[in-house]
């Protein structure tokens, strides 16, 4: 039996648009409160460097098993339950790795396990929702939630500062943070809108039959325009993965600057990566994908190019700008192709995520590796590169006639 979905009102809409907003500043508030904590963390437990390593790779591994199972998860139960119950979860790994402290490494691990695994499935379904909003608002409004998703990290990193300025406990703080992450957002994402966008399903709520959704979920994995989307992304989350993890280290090593002005460099990169992710949906929706993402590839190429060879210290903060700038668009934009089909929008876009997030797993201990031979700041230019490639194979992010017929394809096509 087949039925149809009203379309939302546009008060819906707005509300689904602010409750969208909320799952990813949540996620961001969230993730960046334990990263705050984590060197206080590391003098209970008495940690080494290598074995602090391990233990936060409980997240990547986490993170790894939760993006290409999210797709049927989300295709299944829908965006609004998945991220419900990955807000839950999340709350329940942060405070197990935070009371865990005060207990030894393996409640660490198990903690951070669900941290990394809830932190994935959330990703996905957030950013399936942000697509289905984005078509009903017919504006490009994708990297605006990835900006509130940066504007959380920045308010989480300065709360846990304030935190350790006040010696506030690691457990009572990231206990807090679980309430107030988790409340909010299983509150706001009762607002979300329906994934299926109107189309035709079979009455459980759910597109299609199980069997179709299976299918769905797997075939993915074998359709080349979302393989190489997910490849487009990966060279973007490169370019922002690194430059988070890198850019003060080289702007103290390679340009002899302070360790204060190191981190000025770093903030100056999130600063212009945050306002390009802001402000770029206007020049989305003027110019299409296609032309406005080759063209910050090709800004971030230059950014990280100044940045390098910079003969003054001066210079290379202009570098890092353009390198954040540069950065901003390509994660944002590379979901919101993978969700042009609304049919298929969780699976393609769990497929693209799990090629994206290799980057930011495996880019900085790339680059730690290859700057043990040649220097960090040399070993940077592999981030251009990259964003080189995405310049190349920038056409896969544009617009599926069939589902979203834009007034950005004419600007597409002749990119």
């Amino acid at each position: 039996m087949t039925s149809t979905i009203a379309a939302p009102t546009p008060s819906r809409v707005r509300a689904a648009t602010a409750a969208t907003y909320a799952a990813f500043i949540g996620s961001g508030f969230a993730f960046a409160s334990w990263a705050s904590r984590i060197p206080q963390v590391r003098d209970r437990l008495e940690l080494d460097s290598a074995a602090l390593g391990l233990v936060l790779l409980a997240i990547a591994a986490g993170s790894l098993l939760a993006l290409p199972l999210s797709g049927p998860v989300v295709t299944r139960i829908g965006s609004a339950r998945t991220v419900m119950a990955m807000a839950i979860l999340l709350g329940v790994g942060l405070t197990t790795a935070a009371v865990g402290s005060f207990i030894g490494v393996v409640p660490v691990v198990i903690g951070l396990f669900l941290l990394g695994f809830a932190n994935g499935a959330w990703d996905v379904a957030m950013n399936v929702q942000g697509t289905v909003v984005e078509r009903h608002l017919g504006k490009s409004i994708m990297s605006r939630f990835h900006a509130g998703f940066s504007l959380g990290t920045v308010a989480g990193a300065l709360v846990g500062a304030a935190m350790v300025a006040l010696h506030v406990e690691v457990a009572v703080h990231l206990a807090a943070v679980a309430v107030l992450v988790v409340m909010p957002v299983v509150w706001f994402t009762r607002r979300f809108v329906p994934d299926d966008d109107g189309t035709e399903h079979d009455g459980t709520g759910h597109g299609g039959t199980e069997q179709s959704q299976r299918g769905g979920a797997l075939t993915a994995w074998r359709e080349p325009r979302t393989l190489l989307i997910g490849l487009f992304v990966l060279t973007f989350a490169f370019a922002e993965g690194v430059g988070n993890d890198w850019i003060s280290v080289a702007a103290i090593d390679g340009h002899h600057v302070s360790a204060a002005l190191g981190t000025l460099a770093f903030a100056g990169f999130l600063s212009a990566m945050t306002a390009g992710r802001w402000f770029g949906p206007g020049l989305l929706d003027r110019y299409g994908r296609v032309r406005v993402v080759r063209t910050i590839a090709l800004v971030g190429i230059v950014g990280v190019a100044v940045f390098v060879f910079a003969p003054v210290p001066g210079l290379a903060y202009v570098g890092a700008l353009l390198w954040g700038l540069g950065a901003s668009l390509g994660f944002p934009v590379g979901m919101s192709a993978g969700g042009d089909d609304p049919r298929r929008a969780a699976a393609r876009v769990s497929v693209i995520a799990s090629i994206g997030y290799c980057a930011f797993l495996a880019g900085p201990p790339a680059i730690g590796f290859l700057g043990h031979q040649i220097t960090v700041l040399r070993a940077l230019v592999v981030v251009a590169v990259l964003l080189g490639l995405a310049v190349l194979i920038a056409t896969s992010v544009r617009p599926l006639q069939a589902v979203q017929p834009t007034p950005d394809e004419t600007a597409d096509r002749a990119a």
